[in-house]
C-alpha cells in the first residue's frame, strides 16, 4: 500500500467566466503524471474550477492514503483550509453575514476530506522550473476550457500541450530607462490599459495580481502584450 499520493490540481476559465476546465494529475516520483483527468464545465468562473478540480482530484483517490495536494489557487486552499471551520459555525455564512459563494463545491469538499489526512501545499503559478505537476496540471485545465472535451490517461489522451506565453517584450529605446512600464499596448487602435482591481487569468493561459496593468481583447481582460498579440494575428 502506498505510504503517501502527490498530487496537483488545477482549473481554469477563458473569460472569467467563460469556458471553463478542471484536471488533477497523480504522480508516483512526486514530479511526473502517473495518472490524470480534466474535464469541461460550459461556463463557469476561475474559483468554480479551482474548486471543481479538488473535489474530482479527492473523489478520484484513494481516502485511506494520505494525500499531498499542490495547488496554485489561494482562494480554492483557503476556501476549504481556512474559511471553512468559521462558514459552518455560521450556519453556511460569511463573517459578513451573506451566503457562502459556491456553498455546494465546498460543502462536498468538506464530507471528502472527513477523516483523511490530506496536505495542502500553495505553489506559485506559470514560474520558471516551478512546480511539475501544477504545471501539468494548468495545461490540462486549459487544454480541456478551449476545447470543451474531456481527455486524461484512462481515455488514451496524449500530454496536454505547452501553456501559450506571452510574446517578448519590446526592446526598450535608447535612454528608455529601466524602471520604464509600458502603460498600452503596442499597435495600431491597441485599447487604453487599466490596473487591475482583482486578480484573475489571462486569455493566454497565465495569471495577473490586483494592481498590474490590464487591457481587455477578445475574449476579456488580460494582459496588453497578449491583446497585441491577438489583434495583430
Amino acid at each position: 500500500m502506498l505510504e503517501r499520493v502527490v498530487a496537483a490540481c488545477d482549473g481554469a476559465s477563458k473569460g472569467n467566466p467563460g469556458p471553463a476546465g478542471w484536471a488533477w494529475v497523480v504522480s508516483e516520483d512526486a514530479e511526473t503524471a502517473a495518472r490524470w483527468e480534466a474535464g469541461a464545465l460550459g461556463t463557469a468562473t476561475n474559483n468554480v474550477a479551482e474548486l471543481t478540480a479538488l473535489e474530482r482530484l479527492l473523489t478520484a483517490t484513494d481516502p485511506g492514503v494520505p494525500l499531498e495536494v499542490r495547488m496554485d489557487s489561494q482562494y480554492a486552499m483557503k476556501a476549504v483550509t481556512t474559511w471553512l471551520p468559521g462558514w459552518k459555525r455560521n450556519g453556511w455564512k460569511t463573517a459578513a453575514g451573506k451566503p457562502v459563494a459556491n456553498q455546494e463545491l465546498v460543502v462536498r469538499i468538506d464530507e471528502l476530506l472527513d477523516g483523511r489526512t490530506v496536505d495542502f501545499r500553495y505553489v506559485p503559478a506559470h514560474q520558471v522550473d516551478g512546480d511539475p505537476l501544477n504545471d501539468f496540471a494548468d495545461r490540462a485545465a486549459s487544454q480541456a476550457a478551449t476545447a470543451q472535451v474531456p481527455a486524461g490517461s484512462a481515455l488514451g489522451s496524449p500530454e496536454p500541450p505547452p501553456s501559450p506565453t506571452a510574446p517578448a517584450a519590446p526592446r526598450r529605446r535608447t535612454g528608455q530607462g529601466n524602471g520604464a512600464k509600458r502603460t498600452r499596448a503596442a499597435g495600431s487602435g491597441a485599447s487604453r490599459t487599466i490596473k487591475a482591481k482583482f486578480p484573475g487569468r489571462c486569455v493566454c493561459g497565465r495569471s495577473y495580481a490586483a494592481g498590474e496593468p490590464i487591457a481587455k481583447n477578445d475574449q476579456g481582460w488580460g494582459h496588453p502584450e497578449c491583446r497585441t498579440a491577438a489583434t495583430a494575428g
